[in-house]
């Protein structure tokens, strides 16, 4: 009984770790298809571009929102904007992926549609480009602001460090001086 318990836990086991991995490759090969169609010429070929492009920017600007969450920023509704962005980035490439599979089995070109492609996908990259240099701006303020403290402090250990001159030392100095020259007439 324990026996068939313990097989039962591990087929469920390897059924759950089949289906992750299965869905891993389905989606490796997608993406590797997508790298071999956008190699070509002609429509289809740009379009598979432009998944890439787009694919590339949703990812670079998620990691530079997920860096600013882990360094405690505060980003507002940026977050939420980023997965609803993410969200709308998959869509669009599920349209541009249609697009492209009908441009190749298809010898005719629906100009108008492939025009609001375009526009959509500059639009979403657009998004992506604003949000990574407003986080690059908050970045470089950030950084200066603890660039400035940390010359002001230097400034301060520097001059701290400084040996004061006495001003006895100064008047014993001028005093010796003037004794020697009175001795010194010459």
């Amino acid at each position: 009984m324990i026996f068939l318990a313990l097989a039962g836990v591990a087929v469920y086991a390897l059924v759950k770790v089949g289906k992750r991995a299965s869905q891993s490759a389905r989606q490796a090969t997608a993406r590797l298809a997508t790298h071999v169609n956008a190699m070509g010429n002609g429509d289809a070929a740009e379009v598979e571009r432009l998944r890439l492009d787009l694919r590339r920017e949703v990812s670079m600007t998620r990691q530079h929102v997920d860096a600013a969450l882990q360094q405690g920023w505060g980003l507002g509704d940026l977050p939420q904007l980023m997965r609803e962005l993410s969200q709308q980035a998959d869509v669009h490439d599920t349209q541009l992926g249609m697009y492209a599979q009908q441009r190749r089995v298809s010898p005719y070109v629906d100009h108008v549609t492939l025009d609001r492609l375009r526009e959509h996908q500059a639009k979403l990259t657009a998004m992506c480009a604003r949000i990574r240099a407003d986080l690059l701006d908050s970045q470089v303020h950030h950084a200066s602001t603890g660039i400035e403290e940390l010359h002001a402090r230097t400034e301060l250990e520097i001059e701290s460090r400084r040996r004061t001159v006495d001003p006895l030392d100064e008047i014993d100095e001028l005093y010796r001086k003037t004794m020697q020259e009175r001795r010194d007439p010459s």
